[in-house]
């Protein structure tokens, strides 16, 4: 048995027919940047080959890597992850290393990158290509094989078809080396068949099932991985079929294994690899992301300008023409200024325009219908859908700012502010409220000085020409302005301003009263303190602005003078002092006084004005120091170091008419200068002492001082420091007895106040037993009232129980409720009273408390009134009693036994004093004749 293996592949007749077809509809594509395949199958002839290693730098196939970045393929280069294989600018697959072998398929990935940022990957697989085998004895070409190869020369252009016979290498005995397998093409099927299924693809052989049972198998994804027994193998026969229809868009290609083993189980032949691709259907119409787009354009732009860009997405192979889309425009609304103002890009999307005639102020919108085809726009044969383009016309400052009217005019009074003059109305065309719309004004001749300026209503797009700096009437009675208005955004190119964009405006200024003026305001004036009343200080006086009147008559007045110290003349603004100016007051604050007088013209109406004169007061000498403290307290014995009081002055004035002070002992009494010196410390203090050697009894002394102070005409002021003389600690501080002794109360006044305080204090303590046992006295004693002085009604209350021996003949077991309801319940029907206990099941209540006996009769009555409201099983109190029936077994009488023993002769009148209680008794029986 001769060694190797040879595999049959026959294709089915209708791959080949479906292939014709597809390739006559190939045509050129769109620009789509990447290369043309993700896996690309190299058949390498054995003519490159040396033996079986390639040579260096050899083309190893004519076929070409085809890519295309759409932007002339410049600095793009190819990158392999194969270290013996590699990419050409060109296309072509080389070897990079000398000697790269070919011994099985070689697979690798090839990335294209350049000066763009994105990167593409294809897969290449390499692989040797088998030459015709030579006949050999006793093995023929089946008939299958004879049509492929009579297919393969009539159509040379079509997609190479499957080999019939492809050889395997096997070992052999010797020195015979390992000859290189055969590749074995794709297996192309196409998608959405509709069988019948199970429809055969190939056909496995093995050379060897003539010796022995052959056993094929397949597996990869689709046969024995999910998606599972999409295609099987007959194991007898190797026959691979295709089990169910295939869907392009959910698997592209599947990679199977065939295997070959004997009925034991052992590998005959090597695995072989299937590659099967799934033949694109046009099946998917193109589609929209979106099913509406909005785009804009400028007005006024030129043919050609882009617009917006739509995008249909298929869903079939973008190689073939199944995913080819084109794009047309069907219709566009409104058809102004022509119907074809925009076209598309039937390739990639793009709007653009085509005539020129945009104008946002006659076309602000435009709606667009665009449909996408497949099959290359081919109507007949291509899927299609539509999406709506929304193309807004945006606005540009083409229309310049237009005033109304060439002259304005308007009039403002004298001396006002913030006040609108005029109004400037403008037209624009450009779309409102927008910087081409928006206007800005501007003076540009005619105010030198800057009293008017020109703002922009918001709303209205209108100019307020505004006073931002008051004009005078005396001054300028008129003013003609030129104003320019422009939009906030430039006019667009070629656009010129018009000439109704300038105006003028004239300004006439009213004359109105304008309130005199003082001309130095506030005025500073100096003058002393203490000046006589009566005394001219200054003339105040106003200027009138209306100087183009008549002359009108000024008069003043005071407005604010708060010491009341001023007085002015009506007439020419004269200012007399009217008291003594005194720049110690408290209306003086740092020397200066401030009166307030006001100006008041006769005009009409009239106008008045204020102004501030400011009296800075002089300091004199009229205000005599006084010495503080004004107490103080010493040893009773001279001490050197504590025994002293410091003592100074304050003085009101300012300098120079305060310190230095001299300090002197009054010479009266004569023992003051006995018992008392004065020392001089400095300038503003002096020191108060005893003298050596001198001793006061504890007490207060008052030691009167002269104090003198160093102002032109010196001012003297006899003071008196009342000193407290008391016993001193080691320290030289008053002891607390000390003090009581210095304040002048001895040793018996101290011990009666502490008597007193002893006293005080027991009969608070009294008070306050006497208070509790009166207390308690009030809460266990019995209720005493007087019946004659009681005004509760007489009711009396009894210390004994019951209320007398006559009380003890009752039976009051008739008054209480029976523990039993027996003669109740047995009780025969019929009528029943109504203030009987009803016999049916009642809810259980709380049994009422026993309430003590309270000191109060009246509050007693109160809880027994409350226990009784709040009893739910007691009967309404003014509920009606019927006696018709008083019950079998009672002991007591029948009340028809009672008979009244009242005559008509009987004597009512003492109801009347029984209290208000009885009063409406006393007036239905007491009543006498009257009734």
């Amino acid at each position: 048995m001769r060694a190797g293996l040879a595999l049959f592949l026959t294709a089915v007749l209708q791959l080949n027919t479906f292939w014709g077809t597809n390739g006559e509809l190939a045509t050129r594509a769109p620009c789509r940047p990447g290369f043309s395949q993700s896996f690309y199958s190299v058949l390498i002839s054995r003519d490159v080959l040396e033996g079986q290693h390639i040579i260096k730098d050899t083309a190893v196939s004519p076929q070409k890597v085809k890519f295309d970045d759409c932007m002339g393929n410049d600095g793009v280069t190819f990158r392999s992850s194969d270290p013996g294989f590699g990419v050409r600018a060109d296309g072509s697959v080389y070897a990079r290393q000398e000697g790269a072998s070919l011994d099985e398929p070689v697979q690798f990935k090839v990335t294209a990158s350049g000066p763009h940022t994105h990167v593409w990957e294809t897969i290449i697989q390499l692989a040797p290509i088998a030459a015709p085998p030579p006949s050999r004895p006793g093995n023929e070409v089946t008939e299958d094989e004879g049509k492929s190869a009579e297919r393969k020369e009539k159509k040379k252009e079509a997609i190479l078809s499957p080999p019939t016979v492809i050889r395997f290498s096997v070992l052999s005995r010797g020195l015979r080396r390992q000859k290189r397998d055969w590749v074995i093409p794709p297996i192309n099927v196409p998608e959405n068949s509709r069988g019948p299924f199970p429809q055969m693809l190939v056909s496995i052989r093995s050379d060897q099932d003539r010796d022995i049972s052959i056993r094929y198998s397949i597996t990869g994804l689709g046969a024995d991985q999910p998606p599972n027994e999409v295609f099987s193998i007959d194991p007898v026969a190797g026959k691979m079929f295709v089990t169910k229809p295939l869907d392009r868009e959910m698997r592209s290609s599947y990679h199977l294994r065939a295997h070959a083993v004997d009925m034991n189980g052992n590998q005959v032949e090597n695995p072989i690899d299937l590659y099967i691709y799934v033949i694109d259907m046009n099946d998917n119409r193109p589609e929209f992301k979106n099913q509406v787009y909005n785009g804009s354009v400028d007005e006024g732009s030129k043919p050609g300008t882009y617009v917006m860009h739509l995008a249909a997405f298929d869903a079939d192979d973008n190689t073939t023409a199944n995913g080819m889309v084109r794009y047309r425009i069907l219709s566009q609304t409104p058809h102004s200024p022509i119907p074809n103002m925009f076209t598309i890009n039937t390739e990639t999307g793009d709007i653009v325009t085509v005539a020129a005639g945009l104008d946002r102020e006659k076309v602000s919108q435009y709606t667009i219908i665009v449909q996408a085809t497949d099959m290359e726009g081919n109507l007949n044969f291509g899927l299609s859908n539509t999406a709506t383009a929304i193309i807004t016309v945006t606005d540009i400052n083409d229309n310049p700012p237009m005033l109304t009217s060439r002259t304005f005019s308007g009039e403002v009074p004298e001396n006002r502010v913030d006040v609108v003059v005029a109004n400037l109305t403008v037209l624009d065309a450009d779309q409102p409220h927008s910087p081409n719309w928006n206007a800005l004004y501007r003076i540009v001749s005619g105010d030198p000085l800057g009293h008017f300026t020109v703002r922009t209503d918001p709303v209205s797009n209108d100019g307020m020409i505004t006073v931002v700096k008051p004009v005078d009437f005396e001054m300028n009675r008129a003013f003609m302005l030129t104003v320019v208005v422009s939009n906030q955004a430039h006019l667009a190119s070629g656009i010129q301003s018009s000439l109704q964009s300038t105006a003028g405006v004239t300004i006439s200024v009213v004359d109105v009263n304008e309130p005199p003026y003082f001309p130095t305001n506030p005025k500073h004036i100096r003058f002393e303190e203490g000046v006589p009343a009566g005394t001219k200080i200054t003339t105040f006086s106003a200027a009138d602005p209306d100087r183009l009147q008549m002359q009108q008559i000024v008069r003043y007045s005071k407005l604010n003078d708060p010491a009341d110290w001023l007085s002015v003349n009506r007439t020419d603004g004269e200012i007399v002092t009217t008291a003594l100016l005194d720049r110690e007051s408290p209306y003086v604050k740092n020397n200066v006084y401030e009166a307030t007088f006001l100006a008041t013209d006769n005009g009409s109406p009239p106008a008045s004005g204020t102004g501030t004169l400011q009296i800075y007061l002089i300091d004199i000498n009229d205000n005599a120091p006084v010495l503080v403290p004004r107490e103080a307290q010493i040893c009773e014995r001279y001490s050197r170091n504590t025994n002293g009081v410091n003592i100074t002055a304050v003085d009101a004035d300012m300098d120079p008419n305060v310190g230095p002070y001299v300090f002197e002992l009054a010479t009266q009494p004569s023992s003051v200068r006995r018992n008392w010196t004065i020392t001089r410390l400095n300038g503003d203090y002096a020191r108060l002492s005893l003298r050596y050697q001198v001793y006061l009894e504890p007490g207060v002394y008052e030691v009167p001082v002269v104090v003198t102070d160093s102002g032109n005409l010196p001012m003297t002021n006899r003071s008196v420091i009342k000193v407290k003389v008391c016993p001193c600690d080691e320290h030289g501080d008053c002891t607390t007895l000390g003090a009581v002794a210095a304040a002048g109360l001895g040793t018996g006044a101290i011990i009666s106040i502490l008597i007193c305080i002893i006293i005080l204090l027991s009969m608070v303590l009294l008070f306050v037993v006497w208070m509790k046992r009166r207390e308690k006295e009030r809460q266990t004693k019995q209720l005493l009232i007087d019946p004659e002085d009681d005004v509760r009604d007489n009711i009396l209350k009894y210390d004994e129980e019951g209320g007398g021996e006559e009380d003890q003949d009752y039976d009051l077991s008739q008054l209480q409720q029976p523990d039993s309801l027996d003669h109740i319940i047995s009780k025969p029907p019929g009528v029943r009273r109504v203030d009987e206990r009803p016999i049916v099941p009642e809810s259980q209540y709380p049994i009422r408390p026993v309430i003590p006996h309270p000191g109060d009769i009246g509050d007693f009555i109160h809880e027994g009134l409350r226990a009784a409201d709040n009893d739910p099983t007691a009967p309404p109190y003014d509920s009606l009693l019927v006696f018709d029936y008083e019950g079998s077994g009672s002991t007591a009488g029948s009340v028809s036994s009672l008979n009244s023993s009242s005559t008509g002769d009987q004597d009512y009148d003492y109801l009347n004093d029984w209290g208000p209680r009885f009063k409406k008794l006393a007036d239905m029986y007491g009543g006498g004749d009257d009734d």
